[in-house]
């Protein structure tokens, strides 16, 4: 048998923890357990059941049932059977047992050995194991009477010195950051204590995050300041002025010294020896309260210091409701109940929790359930219990009204369920978690949101590390935070991934990262038992809305990882203002997030899960074709004039609404964002076997590669022409073909290029394909000319000029025509480079007349004159291409103009223009 006070006050046996019964009962056991082996006056066990209220007539008759209700428990009939004997003396009681069957007992003795250790490292094995007896804040579960709330203080003193002295053992082991780590969990939970404080800057100094330590101080001095008005002591100060400092030995001390500092000052006769508990008839502050509701503190909770910290300001005010909203999986229970362990002191009058389970399978507990637990918390007997719900709840906001009150409505479904929970008092905090965030509840109550995202690697790893053990996750850095991304920072999924590698000890964690790898397998390797997070996720949509929840269900069929309401609307098939709506639901419930405005994405995790759900046989197709509208839509902004450089599927499933581009830079900005979906939508279609999407896709990048030309292209490109081929369209073939060689010519495969585009023109020729023979002719050309053959790429230019003013493509014939001139250029046909040059630039009542290619036709001009001697009619052409080209922004052109300029006069302000074109456009690229 053991008897437990650090925490819920309880009594395990072999056979479980006994059914101690109400609070009354449990505060007497822990007013005796407070004094073993000596007798505790019945006026004593008075105070301690009933404070500064006036006991009833009948309190003695109360005492002696409780008794008689303990010993028969305590004993089991067999009085001493455990060497418990719970006895009768006059007028007062005496519970006898072994000392050791007590935890507070153990938790002194293994101080006292803590403190007798020579060596640091023993000591923190002591200190680390005593304070593993904690199970929750002391004397939980008991009557908040003065002398029971005195005692609990007492003991939460001794475990606070005992972490302070814990933080100085692992100094002088050289393990600072741990020390910092143990501190600054405790001193953001009281954050007046200067010596916690203090404790923390010397370690947050000597574990090399000076500026942590600082800012600590400085947080300390001003909290300081506004609460109680005083500066920092001494101690403080000390340790701020040793990190200012930066001294390297700071709090470096002989460990008798170090234990002295990290020790709270006291009264000179209890210094050097642990207080005791004060016995329950010591004096006290006054306080009232009620029993504590709260589930027990969570076991290996870690990190969340910001999170907390935004609860403990979004706590503060008058009457506040808090609002900690996140995913399922994500520690939102878990934050909660530890910041208000962490904050007891704050709400004497009673901390009270609610399971609402508005996201579960077992049903809702009924608001007439959940108010009758807090009536009865709050003291009112059961025969005097309000019928109806609105009694109910007008007398739980009567008896809230005066008191410090924590209220912790926990898994809401949605505002409604919460409102008439409201306790309303000026003094009391109400603390809402859910799945969704609840917009009503912000408008209707000023709900402070705090929201609850996913760990941080590291932070994941630490948590992984708390299960597992330090030891084995040191042994595998690596592999534990690959581990940590493969869980996506969910803590649920963390732990169950812990568990099943807790549950074989002999596993290497790169083993579980080899499993997790294969996504079809992850979210079955995340489940155990009857919870995992394929269960959390069921039960998040279960509570959809089924148009909803059958949006969320085709946003599983979406290729990439970021979608706008346009690719949501072809995934579902429906309009962009539908699928909007769907959106802003799931973001609500925290199913979708939104990275920016107009753009969301799904967690990896859920991703999955949605991928497993029903959705639309045609939903990937549906968002392919959406991505080949869109960009014939950008391409066309991006080059007005063009024509569409790839035909519709003959298939294709028009999508309900397509993005409009107000100009060029719009559509660059469209591309710039969705470039690695459109490169996963390519590769979707491909594994599909949707070719005819695959390589209409690809080549719809071309504005890309046009700007991003040395970027590795060539893998999706030869994709492309992979599914051209699979389609056995010749057409397709030889226009991909033809971007393939151009992207390898400019990346200096000149060869390789020319082995690509050679059989394009016949390609196209073999299909009628006027504009796209000419096409392939004009990359031909310039892959022939970079390999030193200009007179051919004339000769190919020109024909191509040909075919497409037989196709009546002015946008071909123009790019023919301007390619043709170069090569007139490199082999000194100056005035027939000029005429042609001259003739493209005629096409500038051509709506397809873009900055880049006009630079780029005056330069020509400019270059075709010099050759002529006309330098002074040249170095003007040149000098306007340059400043359009810089006024655009178009870098390319101004480097070429500047530098054509700089061979003709030296100038040093030409220069400084040249130096500085070229820097912006490497950095660019």
């Amino acid at each position: 048998m053991e008897f437990r006070l650090l925490g819920v006050v309880s009594v395990v046996t072999e056979a479980g923890v006994l059914p101690l019964g109400p609070a009354k009962r449990r505060s007497l056991l822990a007013a005796l357990l407070l004094r073993p082996n000596q007798p505790v006056a019945v006026d004593q066990l008075m105070a301690a059941l009933w404070g500064d209220q006036e006991p009833p007539p009948r309190a003695r008759g109360v005492i002696q049932g409780h008794v008689s209700r303990l010993r028969t428990m305590l004993t089991g009939g067999d009085a001493g059977a455990h060497g418990v004997e719970l006895l009768t003396q006059g007028a007062a009681y005496v519970l006898r047992t072994p000392p050791s069957r007590l935890d507070t007992h153990r938790f002194e003795e293994l101080l006292a050995l803590a403190r007798e250790q020579r060596a640091p490292a023993g000591a923190v094995a002591m200190y680390r194991e005593a304070l593993a007896l904690w199970q929750g804040p002391a004397l939980a579960g008991v009557c908040p009477s003065p002398p029971l709330q005195a005692a609990a203080h007492a003991l939460e003193e001794l475990r606070l010195t005992s972490v302070e002295h814990l933080a100085v053992r692992y100094g002088q082991v050289g393990e600072h950051a741990r020390a910092a780590a143990v501190l600054q969990a405790e001193a953001v939970a009281h954050p007046l204590r200067e010596s916690l404080s203090a404790a923390l800057v010397t370690a947050l100094h000597r574990a090399g995050r000076r500026p942590e330590a600082l800012d600590w101080f400085h947080r300390t001095r001003r909290l300081l300041a506004d609460e109680l008005g005083i500066g920092p002591g001494r101690e403080l100060a000390d340790a701020y002025a040793q990190a200012l400092r930066g001294d390297a030995d700071a709090g470096a001390g002989g460990a008798d010294d170090a234990v002295r500092a990290a020790t709270p000052s006291r009264p000179a006769t209890e210094r050097g020896a642990p207080p005791s508990p004060p016995s329950p008839a010591a004096p006290a502050a006054l306080h009232t309260g009620v029993a504590d509701l709260l589930p027990r503190a969570p076991r290996g909770f870690h990190g969340r210091t910001q999170e907390l910290a935004a609860l403990s300001r979004a706590a503060a005010g008058e009457a506040p409701v808090c609002l900690v909203t996140g995913p399922a999986g994500v520690g939102k229970t878990a934050l909660v109940v530890q910041w208000a362990h962490r904050n007891r002191a704050g709400f004497p009058g009673g901390r009270l929790y609610a399971d609402l389970r508005g996201f579960g399978d077992t049903g809702e507990p009924t608001l007439a359930e959940v108010l009758r637990e807090f009536l009865l918390a709050l003291g009112v007997e059961p025969s005097r219990m309000p019928e109806s719900e609105n009694g109910a709840a007008a007398l739980f906001r009567s008896l809230a009204a005066d008191r410090e009150l924590l209220v912790v409505l926990d898994n809401a479904r949605d505002s409604g369920q919460v409102r008439p929970l409201l306790p309303g008092g000026l003094r009391c905090v109400t603390v809402v978690t859910s799945r969704y965030r609840m917009p009503g509840l912000i408008v209707t109550d000023a709900a402070r949101p705090v929201p609850v995202d996913v760990l941080t690697p590291r932070d994941g790893t630490a948590l992984l590390a708390g299960v597992l053990g330090e030891e084995r996750v040191r042994a595998e850095p690596i592999a534990a935070r690959r581990l940590a991304e493969l869980c996506g920072g969910l803590p649920l999924a963390l732990r169950v991934a812990a568990a099943r590698l807790a549950d074989r000890p002999h596993w290497p964690l790169s083993e579980m990262n080899t499993e997790m790898s294969d996504s079809a397998r992850r979210l079955s390797l995340l489940d155990v038992e009857d919870t995992g997070v394929r269960a959390a996720l069921r039960l998040t949509v279960l509570q959809l809305p089924e148009p909803v929840a059958r949006h969320f269900a085709a946003l599983g069929r979406h290729p990439g990882t970021h979608f706008d309401r346009y690719a949501a609307a072809a995934l579902s098939r429906t309009d962009p203002a539908t699928a909007q709506a769907a959106l802003e639901r799931l973001v609500a419930s925290h199913l979708v997030t939104e990275t920016s405005p107009g753009r969301w994405t799904l967690h990896d995790l859920v991703r999955l899960y949605a991928r497993g759900l029903d959705a639309r046989p045609d939903a990937l197709t549906g968002v392919l074709d959406h991505y080949v509208a869109t960009a014939l839509a950008a391409a066309t902004a991006a080059e007005p004039g063009n024509a569409a450089c790839v035909p519709l599927p003959p298939d294709f499933l028009t999508p309900a609404a397509v993005r409009t581009f107000t100009g060029q830079d719009d559509a660059m900005a469209w591309y710039a964002a969705e470039r690695d979906d459109l490169v996963l939508a390519a590769g979707a279609a491909h594994t599909a076997g949707l070719h005819s999407r695959t390589w209409r896709i690809v080549m719809l990048l071309w504005p890309l590669m046009a700007r991003w030309a040395r970027d590795d292209w060539t893998p999706l490109l030869e994709t492309a022409l992979a599914a051209a081929r699979a389609e056995a369209d010749l057409a397709a073939e030889s226009r991909v073909r033809a971007l393939l060689g151009w992207v390898l010519t400019e990346q200096g495969r000149t060869a390789e290029a020319l082995t690509c585009v050679e059989a394009a023109p016949a390609l196209s020729a073999r299909t009628g394909d006027l504009r796209g023979e000419a096409s392939a002719l004009v990359v031909l050309s310039w892959a022939q000319a970079a390999l030193g053959d200009p007179e051919q790429a004339a000769e190919g230019c020109a024909r191509a000029v040909a075919l497409a003013r037989e196709a009546d493509d002015r946008y071909t014939e123009r790019l023919a025509l301007y390619h043709l001139a170069r090569y007139r250029l490199d082999t000194g046909q100056w005035q027939a480079a000029l005429d042609t040059a001259t003739e493209a630039l005629a096409f500038e009542d051509f709506p397809g007349t873009v900055v880049a290619s006009r630079v780029l036709l005056l330069t020509t001009t400019g270059e075709a004159l010099l050759g002529l001697g006309n330098e002074p009619e040249g170095i003007r052409r040149l000098g306007t291409a340059a400043r359009e080209a810089e006024s655009a922004g178009y870098d390319g052109g101004a480097v070429r103009a500047l530098g054509v300029l700089l061979r003709v006069s030296p100038d040093a302000a030409l220069r400084a223009r040249y130096d500085a074109a070229v820097t912006r456009l490497t950095t660019r690229t």
